[in-house]
Formats: C-alpha cells, sequence, structure tokens
C-alpha cells in the first residue's frame, strides 16, 4: 500500500469515527441570531418568524451568503446576557440605543427610530346610557340633596324671621317652612316671580346676603353636577409626565424600555406584564388604567388585534427610542452587515417593507 492511500484511509477512518464532525464545522460557520418575540419587529407564528427586523435580517443574510440560526428568547434581558457572554453572534430585536449598550457592544446604523407611548381605556358605553346611569347614581344623588339642604336652611332662617310679620308670603307651620324654601329656590335661580320678599330690615338683610351667597352656590354646584353628570365619559386626561404619575392603576411590560422609562420617572407600575399583548388584553379588561411601551409596538396590536372601540393611543410620547441590530465586540461580521443594512434602508424597496406591517419611515 502506498504512502498516499494510507494517509486516505486513516483520514476516512477518523471522519468515520466522528460522524459530528461535520455537523459542528457547519455551527461554527452558522450565526445565531437571538430573538424575541415583539410584533411588528418580530412576529411568531405556526408558520415561523416574520416582521420588520426579520425581513430586514433575512434579506441582509441572503445578500452576505451566511447560514444562521435563530434563537429564542423569552425577554430582552436573556438575549443581552447571552451578547455579553459571546453566546450568540447577533440580536435582530430592534434594541434600543443607549449609552451602555454602545459601550458593551457593537451597534448598528438605526434602522427604525420609536418612542415610548401611552395608551388608556375607552369607554365602550352610549354618552347618553353612560348619563342615565349617573343621574340616578349616588354622587348626583348626593349633591341634589346638600343643595335642596342649603336652600332649607336659608328659606328657614327668613321664614323664621318674617312668620309675624308677613304672615300673608310667609305662613305659619309647615306651610311656612315651604315658603321659605321656595322663596330661597326662585331668589338662587333669579327667576324673580315677586310672589315672595321680605318686608323686615332682618329679612331683608338675609336676602341680600342670600343673593351673593347664592351667585357663588350655584356656580360651584353647576361645576360639581356637571362633572357629576359626565364622569366616566372621559378617557383618562394625560396631558404630560405630571399627568403620568398620578395614574394609580399603571401597567408596563416587564423588561421592557417602558419599563425602564417608568422606574427612571419614579414611576411604580401597578401591574407588570410578560408580554405587551398580555397587557393590552388587560387593559382592554379594565384590570389597569393606563399602560406604558413602545409606541410602534402598541398600535401595531391594537389595529392587529382590532382593540380599537376598547383602548386607545393617546397623542403623546415619550423618550425617542433608536433601534438597532447588536452584536459583541468579537464579532467579525459586524462591518458587512452594518454595510448591507445601511444599503437596505436607503433603497425604495424600505418603504414598501414597513407599509406591509403598517409602519411608516421615520
Amino acid at each position: 500500500m502506498s504512502k498516499k492511500n494510507f494517509i486516505t484511509l486513516v483520514l476516512l477512518f477518523a471522519i468515520g469515527c466522528n460522524t459530528n464532525l461535520f455537523a459542528r464545522l457547519a455551527l461554527n460557520d452558522t450565526l445565531l441570531v437571538g430573538i424575541h418575540e415583539a410584533p411588528p419587529f418580530v412576529i411568531k407564528d405556526a408558520e415561523g418568524f416574520s416582521g420588520v427586523s426579520v425581513d430586514l435580517w433575512e434579506h441582509i443574510a441572503q445578500e452576505m451568503g451566511v447560514p444562521f440560526k435563530y434563537e429564542l428568547y423569552s425577554d430582552e434581558v436573556g438575549i443581552v446576557r447571552s451578547l455579553d457572554y459571546d453566546e450568540l453572534d447577533l440580536t435582530i430585536n430592534p434594541m434600543a440605543v443607549n449609552k451602555t449598550r454602545l459601550e458593551r457592544f457593537m451597534v448598528t446604523q438605526p434602522f427604525y427610530i420609536s418612542s415610548i407611548g401611552v395608551v388608556t381605556t375607552v369607554n365602550s358605553q352610549s354618552k347618553f346610557r353612560i348619563f342615565i346611569n349617573n343621574f340616578f347614581s349616588r354622587d348626583f344623588l348626593n349633591v341634589v340633596l346638600l343643595l335642596v339642604l342649603v336652600l332649607l336652611t336659608f328659606g328657614t332662617i327668613l321664614w323664621f324671621v318674617e312668620r309675624r310679620k308677613n304672615q300673608y308670603q310667609f305662613r305659619p307651620g309647615i306651610k311656612g317652612l315651604f315658603d321659605g324654601l321656595w322663596w330661597a329656590a326662585v331668589t338662587m335661580t333669579t327667576v324673580g316671580y315677586g310672589d315672595k320678599a321680605p318686608k323686615t330690615n332682618l329679612g331683608k338683610t338675609i336676602a341680600i346676603i342670600w343673593m351673593f351667597t347664592a351667585i357663588i352656590i350655584i356656580s360651584s354646584f353647576t361645576a360639581t353636577i356637571a362633572s357629576t353628570l359626565t364622569v366616566n365619559t372621559l378617557e383618562a386626561s394625560i396631558d404630560g409626565l405630571d399627568d403620568l404619575q398620578t395614574i394609580e392603576r399603571l401597567g408596563v411590560v416587564g423588561a421592557s424600555d417602558g419599563e425602564t422609562f417608568a422606574l427612571q420617572q419614579g414611576i411604580r407600575p401597578f401591574r407588570t406584564y410578560r408580554t405587551a399583548p398580555q397587557a393590552l388584553r388587560a387593559l382592554s379588561r379594565k384590570e389597569i388604567e393606563v399602560l406604558i411601551h413602545d409606541k410602534t409596538a402598541l398600535e401595531y396590536l391594537i389595529l392587529t388585534n382590532q382593540l380599537e372601540e376598547k383602548v386607545k393611543s393617546l397623542p403623546l410620547t415619550f423618550s425617542k427610542q433608536y433601534r438597532s441590530f447588536i452584536m459583541p465586540k468579537s464579532e467579525p461580521h459586524f462591518d458587512e452587515i452594518n454595510k448591507k443594512l445601511i444599503s437596505r434602508i436607503q433603497s425604495s424597496e424600505w418603504g414598501g417593507m414597513l407599509k406591509k406591517y403598517n409602519l411608516h419611515a421615520e
């Protein structure tokens, strides 16, 4: 046997003894891509993965001609930890760019700009029905009873002063108390029938005091009654961060940029949910009043889950977020991936791909 044939047989034997050799070699050339479900960027269904980030990455990978494998994680924290230990080659989830990540990882050109959004509940009842329900509510009855009590108090005082010298208009007994109540009501509402009026100096003094007092009282009661009758017809009134900090039942998604923002602003969440769809369902059931999360994701989920009649995205945004792919410092493919990414988002096809997921270029 020649030396050349002997070497060939030894190599074939070695390869045969290790059937996993080629598999391991292929694995070493395969990029491990960390992802977690985050619609509309990463969407998981029965057919696999889709979404803005997935479509963008698969286009880049196809142009580069590199094989890859998705590694599914439950949240962003697990992905960042794996990147730290070089267990992943990159993540295509739309990670927000911040100072810490710039120092620890290789960060690509941002491919999308988003922000923290606010979603609140929408009352599904008709305004007329809400008005009727509130009209017979305990709060409204309490306001009416208090108003009657004030009228009766001033009417009784005037009747007590006028009952002897003005018996024709302020009759004795129970009827006289009704006369006083009638006078107080007519005076407060400025109807001015003139059928009952004080004649004594003390009575006229009381009447003057009541007239000026009634102006203040009627204004206050009008505002209170209007507020009581229209309560629950309005969504949570949030015009800025100060209003957001007063919300008691505020929800966030765990390990998200929304939770980070809330904690940075000193807002303690009432409930923390595992996923954005779970949090939105809780909001639609009114388990919470307000939800803070990525605005792009919230608007996409509201539309795709047909929740427009139950929840509403407010025209309010906080903390602009630049979304990028992230890789370990040792990743040799970074420059090529970044160049391909920039080329893709500057192409004419990029707007059409965003439109596919009801998004628009920022």
